[in-house]
């Protein structure tokens, strides 16, 4: 399955690897690293050539799931196949992965310190900026017409009143088909890579079934974290950000295993490490079943969004002409900027807000708007907080 540029050679699994561990050790900005992600891959490595990289692209953007990572796997499996694809998503995660898993130790261990509560509550404060900033970013993108916006408005006005953010979705999806024009396919087509050995992923299925078999038997809690971050990585449509309203109704609304000031906490984390906003995943295993709790959402949140790369690149071409699907994606995209809306307003609510902070949020969010990198506005966000909260 090597798709590389004609007279180049293929990356040996150690480069691959090598090379998305160290992007994904300074992957800020999340769906930002698409580019960098382009530039090596393309520019510096010559492992794909533009067009396909761009293929790439496309699908990763239709499909739910974390968008950087996907393409970042997307690579792997242009470059080396099935195998390839699973060390672009390793390398990409596992610093993002390691420093969470640190960050929610620390977390535990600091609770009650006024430094750190501080620091906490400007950062909560930021959350708001940055999910706000995300919606404004998302809509732009997304909502391009009446018809799409008022489906936004209905997904934001439906999850305000308690509703499910699955039925949202599924309404969201029947509403596209019979309201938004198809999503536009692009001009220029690389192809598809080959289809993956169906022996292959149907091993990956099986594996990954078996394996939350013996949760369910053994470790019934770790099974709930694992079944529930693979549902919400099959929904999210439109990138890791459209996560965050899934991971809010089901982690603090439905199960209460968080309050919403420390899954606030957990989405700030999320935004000082590099990689994947939807690492706060590991951040809520780890608060509701220590290390293992981590490790088992970390993989929940990850695996599909690598079956589905893997499993529908060979018939992307093919799935994105078909008119209805096409309208259906557009309408479950146009709900999830509803969603971001209505996220940062019950986020907001939830913050005892005062001059400073108000002020900190609203510094933030217009910094994040002017394009400044998220990991400065983060670091101003928190030495600000410890200067004058």
């Amino acid at each position: 399955m090597d798709e590389h540029q004609p007279g180049k050679e293929p990356p040996s699994s150690r480069t691959l690897f090598l090379s998305f561990l160290l992007l994904g050790a300074t992957a800020f900005g999340g769906p930002a690293m698409v580019e960098y992600i382009r530039r090596l891959a393309v520019e510096e490595k010559g492992w794909l050539d533009e067009a396909s990289f761009r293929e790439g692209v496309a699908l990763c953007t239709t499909i739910p799931g974390a968008t950087a990572i996907q393409v970042a796997g997307y690579v792997g499996l242009r470059a080396r196949g099935v195998p390839g694809a699973a060390l672009a998503f390793a390398g990409f995660a596992l610093p993002a992965f390691l420093l969470m898993m640190l960050l929610a130790a620390f977390y535990l261990a600091a609770m009650g310190n006024s430094m750190a509560a501080s620091a906490f509550q400007g950062l909560q404060a930021l959350v708001v900026a940055i999910v706000g900033a995300a919606a404004v970013g998302f809509s732009r993108n997304t909502l391009s017409g009446l018809r799409p916006i008022l489906i936004a408005a209905v997904a934001a006005g439906l999850f305000l009143a308690g509703i499910s953010p699955v039925l949202i979705i599924l309404l969201s999806g029947i509403l596209g088909v019979l309201l938004v024009t198809p999503l536009p396919v692009p001009e220029e087509s690389a192809g598809a890579p080959p289809a993956p050995a169906p022996w292959a992923v149907a091993a990956i299925i099986a594996g990954a079934l078996g394996f939350l078999l013996l949760l369910l038997i053994f470790a019934p809690v770790l099974a709930g974290i694992f079944s529930l971050m693979a549902g919400i990585d099959l929904l999210a449509f439109g990138g890791g950000q459209a996560a965050l309203p899934l991971l809010y109704h089901e982690v603090v609304q439905v199960r209460g295993w968080l309050d919403a000031a420390t899954f606030l906490d957990g989405i700030a984390l999320g935004q000082v490490t590099p990689g994947p906003i939807v690492i706060s995943a590991t951040f809520i295993g780890y608060l509701v079943a220590g290390p293992l709790g981590g490790i088992v959402a970390t993989l929940g949140i990850f695996l599909p969004s690598f079956l589905l790369v893997i499993g529908t690149a060979p018939y992307f071409p093919r799935l994105r002409s078909i008119p209805s699907l096409s309208r259906a994606f557009g309408g479950i995209l146009s709900s999830f900027a509803g969603l971001l809306f209505s996220v940062t307003i019950l986020f907001a609510t939830r913050i005892p807000w005062t001059l400073p902070l108000a002020a900190l949020a609203l510094g933030a969010f217009a910094a994040l708007l002017y394009g400044i990198r998220i990991h400065w506005v983060v670091i101003a966000a928190v030495l600000l907080s410890l200067l004058f909260l």
